[in-house]
């Protein structure tokens, strides 16, 4: 994945111009800035979910984007929802959620189901990851945990774009401060 030139704009104000990024295989991209700075909306135009105001965006394999919402149904339970996405249900026991199968998502703290939609992301098959804040409410242990299956995809070929306000324990390729650009 790549992209050149992009530029966005909320209303009347614009959020960044000229970003340029690539992602190789093996490589993790940490995304930093305030808030307000674009990194949701960088992430968004680069899943293809909003049109950038200028530049273009080249996608080539599987991508796969977790924003803020977890993208679960609250009715069902968290093997239903697994079953839905087409989800490898083993993905579950990385992230210690294997005996939660049954229970409906609605039941699940806001932890757990930040832990699932990991999971369920960990199970995808995509060779690109675009992550917004991943490890929001997240403990200390889960972040740890987070931080070896993002280091696990990029060993195993995969790449990672990730907006984070926090210091995180994997090695990044390369940090895109989209502060620096304001």
């Amino acid at each position: 994945m790549a992209c050149e030139g992009l530029a966005a704009e909320r209303g009347s104000r614009t959020l960044f111009t000229e970003i340029g990024v690539s992602l190789a295989p093996g490589e993790v991209v940490r995304l930093t800035g305030p808030n307000g700075s674009g990194k949701s909306t960088l992430l968004r135009i680069l899943a293809g979910l909003l049109p950038p105001s200028a530049g273009e965006v080249r996608r080539n394999g599987k991508l796969s984007y977790l924003g803020h919402a977890n993208g679960f149904d609250a009715q069902r339970s968290l093997g239903a929802e697994f079953r839905f996405w087409g989800a490898d249900l083993a993905a579950l026991g990385r992230f210690g959620l294997s005996a939660l199968v049954d229970l409906p998502m609605r039941s699940l703290s806001q932890g757990q189901q930040r832990r699932a939609a990991l999971a369920r992301l960990a199970a995808s098959g995509a060779g690109i990851w675009l992550l917004d804040e991943p490890g929001a409410g997240l403990d200390d242990a889960n972040l740890s945990n987070l931080d070896r299956v993002i280091a696990d995809h990029a060993e195993a070929g995969g790449a990672a774009l990730i907006a984070t306000h926090r210091e995180t324990r994997f090695a990044e390729s390369k940090i895109l401060d989209l502060g620096a650009r304001a």
